[in-house]
């Protein structure tokens, strides 16, 4: 049995798809199937590693991004979009899969336009409140829709769609026992984590540094700044730090591997973060949160992720307009030290997760393969 998988673009629609295979190749072992041959189709590998720890084949695919903004990018992306269909289509006809699941975004399009073409059964996913144009489309044609959020149902036939929530990794899924002890927290006071997702969010981490003094005082600080933004970070908390005896409190990372990620969130009382897939991880973990959702995100998707989620009681929302230094630090007070409030924000993030997601989605795309197979 050969599977497809394809998205990419970031960690969100990358990450799901490696939760998926994992699952995949346990259900094989479980029912003693054939091996599965799981094969990857995006514009690039994303995180080789993840690929090689799950026996999953790279094939690089062209694909262009759309943007919803004037730029000539968009000209020249066109054009690799046209070759990525038709590179796609002579790769997938060659390799001819008996399933493709994808994730969405730019770089699924390509296959699959070419998995139409070739009547493959397609399974997606998607993880936001309000679809992508990806797979707003693909919805038209695929044989089972799978979504994280159950607002976006409404959005594709309901004869088609399930509400499984989101796939998560094994890697992150259970947080260290003893995370203080691992990153070295020796004092008994509470840990605040801030996650801008995989790149960072540099207005987030603006509005830390304006309190980090303050917080510093109270609370361990471990902070996942973004590559890009690692540089910055440490030099304007060396300066707004310069005085203070609780310096080594602040702990800045320029991004949280696995390992790293499930330790922070072990040892954290609290979260910060945008609202992209992290946040189906804190609801997982069951970790009281802010979530600050990017107020121009494609069809405002993480403002509608962020309430959709907010309503379960797991967390609050702070919109970008109403972020001041002032507001988010009141914030993290007024619930750290409000233990029975979270408490509930913790049942409520609990209530919120589904623990089976990627086993549910393995198990319908292994059916499916297998009856194309025949």
């Amino acid at each position: 049995m050969k599977i497809l998988l394809t998205g990419g673009g970031s960690g969100g629609h990358f990450y799901p798809l490696i939760a998926v295979a994992e699952e995949i190749n346990e259900l094989v072992k479980e029912k003693n199937l054939l091996e599965a041959e799981i094969f990857f189709m995006s514009d690039s590998p994303y995180d080789g590693e993840a690929l090689a720890q799950n026996n999953i084949t790279f094939i690089k695919s062209p694909a262009g991004k759309l943007r919803r903004y004037f730029s000539i990018l968009n000209f020249f992306d066109f054009f690799k979009t046209a070759w990525g269909v038709v590179s796609c289509l002579v790769k997938v006809f060659n390799l001819y899969p008996d399933v493709i699941f994808s994730k969405g975004g730019y770089a699924s399009f390509p296959v699959l336009f070419a998995g139409r073409l070739l009547k493959i059964p397609v399974v997606i996913h998607e993880s936001d409140s309000v679809p992508g144009k990806t797979n707003l489309w693909a919805g038209k044609f695929a044989k089972k829709i799978a979504v994280s959020y159950p607002e976006a149902v409404e959005f594709f036939d309901k004869k088609k769609v399930a509400y499984t929530g989101n796939p998560i990794r094994k890697s992150v899924e259970n947080l260290s026992v003893s995370a203080k002890e691992v990153i070295g927290l020796t004092e008994n006071i509470p840990t605040i984590l801030i996650l801008g997702g995989s790149l960072g969010a540099q207005l987030i981490n603006e509005e830390i540094i304006q309190i980090l003094a303050k917080l510093v005082e109270k609370y361990y600080v471990i902070h996942q700044t973004g590559k890009a933004n690692i540089e910055e970070a440490v030099k304007m908390s060396a300066v707004v730090l310069y005085d203070s005896k609780f310096k080594e409190r602040y702990r800045p990372y320029d991004y949280l591997n696995d390992l790293n990620l499930s330790v922070a969130a072990g040892a954290s009382n609290l979260i910060i973060s945008r609202a992209g897939s992290t946040i189906f991880e804190i609801a997982n973990w069951g970790i009281p949160s802010i979530i600050i959702p990017i107020t121009e995100s494609n069809g405002d998707h993480q403002r509608r992720n962020a309430f959709n989620y907010a309503r379960s009681g797991g967390a609050i929302v702070i919109e970008e307009e109403n972020l001041e230094p002032n507001i988010l630090l009141s914030e993290i007070e007024r619930l750290i030290t409000n233990p029975e409030l979270l408490k509930k924000m913790s049942e409520g993030a609990k209530s919120f997760a589904k623990k089976d997601a990627a086993k549910v989605i393995a198990e319908e795309i292994i059916n499916i393969g297998l009856t194309h197979e025949k």
